[in-house]
């Protein structure tokens, strides 16, 4: 199948759907009906922060407190968790208690295995070195946006942990970025001058995964701009790879109607110069 023109104002269809990301439970995951804990009654408050979670269902509302009950039975640790956190896992499994559950706790697990402490910019140096992400302004929801220049990008020597640290470090700033109330980022991917030396396809797997396993409900909408022809063909490989979910967030923009797009989501005081806007770059870690 040859790639689609990256002009197309939507994300191109892939050769195959994605498949599931969600793990069916292991034997040894007992079901939230197991006696290993008392189920919450439906009626018991859920909050965050002393305040009922705002814009929340009625199946939310219910499901938090079964989710709960059930991540705190296997790892304690849940108890310093909010109920946002956990809604956000939840709506991420179309509010299917194991399953958000088999997620968060893969998180926990991952989080405190990774990046127990987060992360700080003096142990990822060679990433910071690239100025590849950049940060400033708010969308016209609020969501703190994000720029990255892929064609700043290169592959480490590492394996890939350093480039892992960087995305969980971008994450973390973004979420430090959002006002109360908000959960997720709006993010600009220029691949302007994107080249094969540029390509990481385990890079980027592993930034996707960080992305929906980790950090599930985060990003509210992507915007790729410049995408070259030779970029749709590493995109082709990765798309299989986003769920359903995070492939509707994904807008590729037509180089003649970049600022007219990128202004229906944001305001041009909120725009990065580059693009016609008001606003100077700003490196990630010095948001």
């Amino acid at each position: 199948m040859q790639p689609t023109n990256p002009k197309a104002e939507k994300s191109p269809p892939p050769p195959q759907e994605a498949s599931s990301s969600s793990p069916p439970f292991s034997s040894s995951y007992s079901s939230p009906l197991s006696s290993s804990y008392s189920s919450p009654k439906a009626s018991d408050s859920v909050k965050d922060g002393g305040s009922i979670l705002k814009d929340s269902s009625d199946a939310e509302l219910t499901k938090v407190p079964l989710m709960r009950a059930l991540v705190e039975s296997k790892d304690p640790s849940s108890k310093e968790v909010d109920d946002l956190t956990l809604r956000r896992f939840l709506r991420a499994r179309d509010l299917d208690v194991e399953k958000a559950s088999f997620m968060f706790l893969k998180y926990l697990k991952w989080k405190n295995s990774f990046v127990p402490n987060g992360v700080s910019p003096t142990e990822i140096p060679d990433e910071i070195a690239q100025k590849k992400l950049y940060s400033q302004g708010f969308d016209k929801q609020g969501r703190p946006i994000v720029l990255a220049f892929a064609a700043k990008h290169y592959q480490g020597t590492d394996g890939g942990d350093a480039f892992k640290r960087f995305v969980a470090f971008t994450i973390d700033k973004l979420c430090s970025r959002m006002p109360a109330g908000q959960e997720k980022f709006c993010a600009i991917a220029d691949i302007q001058g994107w080249g094969y030396a540029n390509s990481d396809i385990r890079g980027y797997l592993s930034a996707l995964t960080i992305l929906q396993d980790y950090n599930p409900e985060r990003m509210g909408k992507l915007f790729i701009l410049h995408a070259p022809y030779v970029f749709m063909k590493v995109w082709q490989i990765i798309y299989p790879f986003i769920d359903n979910n995070t492939k509707q967030k994904i807008t590729f923009v037509d180089n003649k109607k970049l600022k007219e797009t990128l202004l229906e989501d944001i305001d041009e005081s909120q725009l990065p110069e580059k693009y016609g806007g008001k606003l100077p770059l700003v490196p990630i870690e010095d948001c």
